[in-house]
């Protein structure tokens, strides 16, 4: 993820909005934060009354029960692939039969692409299989496969240096792990970096924080004008291995053979429900997973976890017979994996209605026992936000980070509307992220009982406080 610069509007934003914009509908007087202080600390009674049902009431487990059984029904659910249609129709059944409202898809174009079969296997200086995940949209090898010497390199600035070394050559990146956000470069721009110094194939050091022999795919992206050439993540392992071997002069060949393939893009839809509010119903509060993944493992943590949590949340406040002053809109995204296409063109159809947005909430970054929250916005409204995680004392979930950019909620934090995404052990959590390991093993259910509550708390509040968040 990058640091977001945006607006901040503040007081002075809200108060040509008196005349009659929805921000301040019938409220001209804004509170003083010493009054919205004492307005957010009278919702204790609510939100022990959502924690104990979500952690020891009748609703434990239940967002953990109905993942497993969507994810363990479905199985994984490539953007493009009837895995994921399928997932979308029973997801919008489920919503429908929870009894929200205004249980509706919205159709988005999307890319289709596929991986097919897929192997790599050094011939020098010994036989040995590799474990590969191509990564998404690649484009294929030839039907025999290549087979082409190795350049091993830690960093684009090494290949630059060295691109007299790459023509002809399969480019083996073993870039330290920095942090996804930093490292994650090099999977995504690995490939066109190769091609430009004339490189056949590339191969990218599985981004991931630990590993146990086990590759990480993702989204990669083309250049025009730069040729496209195969390209897929390997193993830490196998990645440091040749660093070594390289490291002594020995020469690596491999034999890399792909089957992907890309297809004319095809239709999926975003997925919407909603607790409609009782005096301002035209305002939102967007609470937000999406249900695509990649095409290994279960899409369990990623992001299956981050959709039921966000359901889970409204599930729990209608539950308790709660109905907030503002609407609670549910959206549970397609093709995020592919770069946000479906939160993408869903900001480009509603933005017309932003000033009715008081926050955006995105749950994308696993679902462990939670921390906190990132949030971004206003001073003012990161002061609300802390008094409202006050509120979750008793289960120890207070903080209040900043940077609360999530890929599919980040359209509307870089046009002013506070954001926040749900924080846990973002450690363990790129450990299993985008590879085989990413089942309902990865989850606890306990864990995502407390996710669900600290969601559900948050947007209840927000949602049902006099104001709006200010810009």
């Amino acid at each position: 993820m990058t640091p977001l610069i945006f607006l901040f509007v503040g007081m002075l934003h809200l108060l040509p909005l008196c005349s009659g914009r929805a921000v301040c509908k019938d409220v001209c007087h804004l509170k003083t934060f010493e009054q919205i202080k004492e307005e957010i600390a009278g919702y204790q009674d609510v939100a022990k009354a959502i924690v104990d049902l979500a952690v020891c009431g009748k609703a434990q487990n239940r967002s953990y029960e109905r993942l497993a059984l969507l994810v363990d029904t479905v199985g994984p659910r490539l953007t493009g692939s009837p895995n994921l249609e399928k997932a979308i129709q029973i997801m919008y059944q489920n919503l429908m039969d929870d009894g929200l409202k205004n249980v509706h898809l919205e159709p988005v174009k999307v890319p289709h692409w596929e991986r097919g079969q897929e192997s790599a296997v050094m011939l020098e200086p010994r036989n040995h299989s590799m474990a590969i995940l191509g990564l998404g949209s690649s484009v294929g090898t030839p039907p025999e496969g290549i087979t082409a010497e190795v350049l091993v390199v830690s960093s684009f600035d090494e290949l630059h240096r060295r691109a007299s070394e790459a023509r002809g050559k399969i480019v083996v990146y073993n870039q330290p792990y920095k942090g996804y956000g930093e490292s994650v470069q090099y999977r995504v721009q690995g490939a066109v970096e190769a091609a430009k110094v004339g490189a056949v194939a590339s191969l990218i050091k599985s981004v991931a924080s630990f590993s146990i022999y086990s590759p990480h795919t993702g989204i990669q992206y083309y250049q025009d004008g730069v040729p496209q050439i195969p390209t897929a993540c390997i193993t830490v392992e196998d990645a440091e291995m040749m660093a070594r071997m390289a490291s002594r002069g020995t020469k690596i060949v491999i034999q890399l053979k792909m089957e992907a393939k890309n297809y004319p893009d095809t239709e999926s839809f975003n997925t919407v429900a909603e607790i409609t509010g009782s005096k301002y119903p035209e305002q939102v509060v967007l609470v937000s997973g999406h249900l695509d993944s990649w095409d290994v493992g279960q899409g369990a943590l990623d992001d299956g976890s981050g959709a039921f949590v966000s359901w889970e949340a409204l599930s729990l406040i209608k539950d308790l017979g709660l109905r907030p002053k503002r609407t609670l809109r549910l959206v549970l995204w397609t093709a995020e994996e592919q770069g946000g296409i479906g939160s993408l063109q869903y900001y480009q159809q509603h933005k017309v209605n932003i000033s009715n947005f008081s926050l955006v909430m995105e749950s994308d970054l696993g679902n462990f026992m939670p921390t906190g929250l990132a949030f971004t916005g206003s001073d003012k409204a990161r002061a609300i936000m802390k008094e409202v995680m006050n509120l979750l004392q008793p289960i120890n979930t207070t903080q209040v980070f900043g940077d609360g950019e999530g890929v599919d909620i980040n359209y509307w934090i870089q046009a002013g509307v506070p954001g926040a995404s749900l924080l846990d052990d973002l450690k363990r959590y790129f450990s299993f992220h985008h590879s085989q390991g990413d089942t309902m093993t990865a989850l606890d259910p306990m864990q995502m009982n407390y996710s669900a509550a600290v969601w559900a708390v948050v947007s209840y509040v927000i949602a049902d406080l006099d104001e709006m968040l200010p810009r």
